[in-house]
């Protein structure tokens, strides 16, 4: 029997274009795709659902019920963290999906399918990243679909593409990851959105559209890596306003003091949060890595807590698919 083994990478969420209901638009993703860490799930043909992992077991169900097999053996090679900002959750259904699919010579149809496992509510990100890598921006959704009380899970297309730039060769993302509560999911996460959603300032978003259109793209489009470093920290920052309330300042403890510290590092630019955290990035190239690095762990020691360093380059690409 085909055994398949597909693999995906994480993502960076710099932010949402908008969180007001006065707006037509909600949400709006804008990220980026990076080459690590990976997610990597294989899957053959099996009578039955089988998985050790309980969530890939549960998604893996919804595959198979989705594309009308009977049932696979999934295992899981690698994951991303859970619930620390770099969207684990989307990589590990997109890509169980995937492999029981070609395991079983169907067609994953992932952008459609996604919604149907619980993926592309809010951000279309994650679906995008899964499927081509690079600077992704999304054309959000209806608001007059997406209120406070958002459609029945599954009951919603995935954000379209509105914008998609390769990320330079040469660029490279410095990620710290602190040891330190994980970030907002499931019903929790649904409540505070909900919260933000409800008492959101509309400026926030017209700032955010007027540098999105006239920093962010042109940035990414010339390949300018200082620009688009600088336009990603605002983009984050005023994102942040929206949620102080919710995660205790504009940016959730302790990234915000990890962030302080690198904001001054010349060999850095564009330090932000990833969607609720802890994750912190910054924006450096192949040449100046190495200083930024450095200055990564100074500022976990100057905060005091400990955590993983790593340098990492984009990628432009989707998830790889070897069937063996």
């Amino acid at each position: 029997m085909p055994r398949v083994r597909v693999s995906s990478s994480a993502r960076l969420h710099v932010g949402f274009q908008n969180l007001s209901l006065s707006r037509e638009r909600l949400y709006g993703g804008v990220g980026v795709s990076l080459a690590e860490p990976r997610t990597t799930v294989t899957a053959e043909p099996a009578e039955t659902v089988r998985c050790d992992d309980d969530l890939v077991d549960r998604y893996a169900g919804i595959a198979c019920e989705l594309l009308g097999v009977d049932g696979a053996a999934v295992d899981v090679e690698t994951r991303l963290p859970r619930h620390v900002g770099l969207g684990s959750g989307t990589q590990l259904a997109l890509a169980t999906l995937a492999a029981v699919a070609v395991a079983h010579d169907r067609d994953a149809r992932v952008r459609k399918r996604a919604p149907s496992m619980e993926r592309g509510g809010r951000s279309g990100v994650g679906v995008a990243a899964f499927e081509s890598g690079g600077i992704i921006v999304d054309a959000g959704h209806p608001t007059e679909r997406f209120t406070t009380a958002p459609p029945d899970a599954g009951d919603w297309t995935v954000p379209a593409v509105l914008a998609r730039h390769p990320i330079p060769e040469a660029w490279r993302f410095l990620l710290v990851l602190p040891d330190a509560t994980v970030g907002r999911s499931g019903d929790d996460e649904d409540e505070s959105i909900r919260s933000v959603v409800e008492r959101a300032d509309p400026s926030i978003a017209d700032e955010l559209a007027s540098l999105l259109v006239q920093q962010l793209l042109p940035a990414a489009a010339e390949g300018r890596l200082d620009a688009f470093g600088d336009a990603i920290g605002e983009f984050g920052r005023l994102n942040g306003a929206w949620y102080a309330d919710e995660q205790g300042g504009v940016y959730r403890p302790p990234a915000g003091r990890l962030i302080d510290e690198l904001r001054s590092v010349p060999s850095v630019r564009g330090v932000g949060q990833s969607s609720w955290g802890p994750a912190v990035y910054g924006l450096t190239d192949a040449a100046r890595a190495p200083q930024a690095k450095r200055a990564a762990r100074e500022a976990l020691n100057s905060a005091g807590v400990d955590g993983d360093v790593r340098i990492v380059a984009g990628t432009n690409d989707g998830a790889t698919v070897d069937r063996r």
